[in-house]
């Protein structure tokens, strides 16, 4: 763990780059082209390739080095940050559109890669207080990226703010360079145990590996319908915030985040510090669809008209159910074989940012006709209701894994054990 928490500084400092400049590029790219939907295909272009990388991730993943996949990603962004910074302005128009390429694969391709190679850094023992590590620093490079942006770029221009980006992707290759750690499980020969046909069938394709653990499928799925709904709320906030007080219409939102991540924070800790104690594993599957319903309820409690104290209580309890979902899912997926896992968070990967994708046309087009509460209330309730099916196939899925006494099974890809609880 210690050469862990080391990893999670620089990665968090690499977040931190990326999300300062989530907030700088859009405004630049605005200025550059003077145009709105320049900005947004830029976003779009952006998303697209993280949808299709997240299939070609997996297949790096489990073919190559994790570590070296990691650093090239971050060297990658950081020269590409130096191209757009020495181009002439003449050319940065056409530029931005290839950084949106590059960094919508790199960041890919990079998450994708920690996140496969976790169990093998700190162990499986270890994975969800080393998820909750992780995904506390990039929360509060979130909150600090965020906070920071506007001053950034009013006190010192956009130049400080894609210089101080480049510079943070390549402290994080540093800090990867420079440690110590196995990213991959070593593969066995052809005579061990587990090597030859066995190691071929354990490498096989995303679908196959679905069809042998069923409980798997349905997760991705309600991660596909929480990025719907993620989105829905992402689109509304500034359109609800601007109706509460239109004098004031970032005050609602600066309180919605600020709360949300509080949130999320504290349980990332919790779940950290609970996971490992007393032979503890951390939350399970129950646990996932448990939080994914909670978390989806008081999304829609935020935007259903009530006092702003109940409003931002409703976001505090989004954040944490957000928290324990994220740490339940990803320490999921890494149970399964080392040669499996980078498939699947490949595949995951690119369903979660379909469904955001999907979910920002849909609720831009709804929220021309609809309040607030029932285009949320919609695409979160697309969750609920997967969520409870999700209930339906645990049960069964649990009684299916009880064989009668004596009775073998064989399966053509071997199942990552359930872990419902």
């Amino acid at each position: 763990m210690r050469h862990f928490r080391l990893l999670v500084v620089g990665n968090g400092v690499s977040a931190y780059g990326s999300y300062l400049n989530m907030v700088a590029l859009n405004v630049f790219i605005y200025e550059v082209t003077d145009s709105a939907l320049a900005a947004g295909l830029f976003m779009a272009v952006r998303l697209m390739t993280s949808v299709v990388s997240g299939f070609v991730s997996g297949r790096l993943v489990s073919a190559h080095d994790r570590k070296r996949l990691m650093v090239g990603a971050d060297l990658t962004q950081c020269l590409a940050m130096v191209a757009l910074l020495i181009a002439p302005e003449a050319g940065r128009a056409g530029l931005l559109y290839v950084l949106a390429v590059v960094t919508g694969f790199c960041s890919t391709l990079s998450g994708v890669a920690l996140r496969s190679s976790i169990p093998e850094i700190v162990g499986a023992d270890l994975r969800v207080r080393a998820n909750s590590l992780i995904a506390t620093g990039r929360s509060l490079a979130m909150i600090a990226g965020f906070a920071s942006a506007g001053v950034v770029v009013a006190q010192f221009g956009y130049v400080a703010a894609i210089s101080l980006d480049a510079a943070s992707f390549a402290v994080s290759a540093g800090v990867l360079l420079a440690l110590p750690i196995r990213t991959k499980a070593a593969a066995p020969e052809e005579g061990e145990p587990g090597g030859g046909k066995a190691a071929r069938r354990r490498q096989a394709g995303s679908l196959l590996l679905l069809r042998a653990a069923p409980v798997l499928a349905v997760m991705i799925a309600v991660r596909a319908a929480d990025g719907l709904g993620s989105s829905s709320h992402n689109v509304a906030l500034p359109v609800y915030s601007s109706a509460l007080d239109p004098s004031h219409p970032a005050t609602f939102v600066s309180q919605f985040w600020a709360t949300w991540a509080i949130g999320n924070i504290v349980m990332q800790q919790v779940c950290g510090r609970w996971a490992g104690r007393g032979g503890r594993q951390g939350p399970g599957e129950r646990a996932f669809a448990i939080g994914a319903c909670v978390m989806s309820a008081a999304f829609i409690v935020v935007f259903a008209g009530l006092p702003t104290g109940v409003a931002v209580a409703a976001a505090l309890v989004a954040g944490m159910a957000d928290g324990l979902t994220e740490i339940a899912y990803v320490s999921r997926l890494q149970a399964a074989p080392d040669e499996q896992r980078g498939r699947l968070f490949g595949l995951s990967a690119s369903v979660e940012n379909t469904g955001f994708g999907l979910g920002m046309l849909v609720s831009g087009a709804l929220l021309d006709h609809f309040r607030p509460v029932h285009v949320v209330g919609l695409l979160h309730g697309l969750a609920i209701v997967l969520c409870l099916a999700m209930f339906v196939v645990l049960v069964r899925y649990g009684r299916r894994e009880r064989p009668p006494a004596g009775a073998v099974r064989e399966r053509d890809v071997p199942p990552v054990e359930s872990e419902a609880r």
